[in-house]
């Protein structure tokens, strides 16, 4: 007696898409955390606008309050799991172009030495200009923090907001001023050696950011 044939198997059905993690995951570009920075970085022309114009206390204002957002945008990202590429793209180059441009701006109003908002320039490009050369080689440079970096960065900062502080509220710490003009002179001439020193040591395996 010949056996019973097997009924053929279930369809398995239309298979579930894959969930999408909380704030639309790394490829999301219309997140939170990207507009606030976004939003910075539209805060550049007003912050050299206002300096232009001699309105140092509403230019301050602007300046500290680029600083919260930045931390609240890094936070926002990290909690609500919204990171993405635009993100890491952005943020820091609405932070270099805000410090840079407040560096270029005082200097032209005659706040900070022209000298000194020539070398923050300076060595901005000479890293940028040497990684792209790595870039063009086909050897992406490694782009990691020196501690020389942070600390010349954490100068730079407190440089621009006391100098707007003390300008646009007409307050006097000139000691104060010109003892953070020449640490973030020796900073900056530092972390620019530090960066060339690397990229001739590694040659092509990359260079410390």
């Amino acid at each position: 007696m010949p056996a019973a044939a097997e009924p053929p198997p279930a369809s398995p059905g239309p298979t579930p898409p894959p969930a999408r993690p909380p704030g639309g995951g790394r490829d999301a570009l219309v997140t939170l955390p990207n507009l606030i920075t976004l939003a910075r970085l539209c805060a550049v022309p007003a912050t050299i606008w206002l300096i232009l114009q001699h309105r140092l206390d509403i230019a301050f204002g602007l300046f500290i309050g680029a600083g919260i957002s930045d931390a609240i945008d890094g936070w926002l990202a990290r909690v609500t799991n919204s990171r993405s590429a635009l993100g890491a793209l952005l943020d820091p180059v609405a932070d270099k172009a805000l410090l840079v441009s407040v560096y270029v701006t005082l200097a032209a109003v005659g706040v900070l030495p022209d000298w000194l908002a020539i070398m923050v320039v300076f060595r901005d490009l000479v890293i940028v200009g040497g990684v792209l050369v790595f870039w063009v080689l086909g050897h992406p440079p490694a782009i990691r923090p020196l501690l020389v970096s942070k600390l010349n960065t954490a100068m730079q900062i407190g440089l621009a907001a006391l100098a707007l502080l003390l300008a646009g509220f007409h307050l006097q710490a000139d000691g104060l001023q010109t003892a953070l003009v020449w640490i973030v002179a020796g900073t900056t001439l530092a972390s620019g050696i530090a960066y060339v020193a690397a990229a001739l040591r590694r040659g092509t395996g990359g260079i410390r950011w």
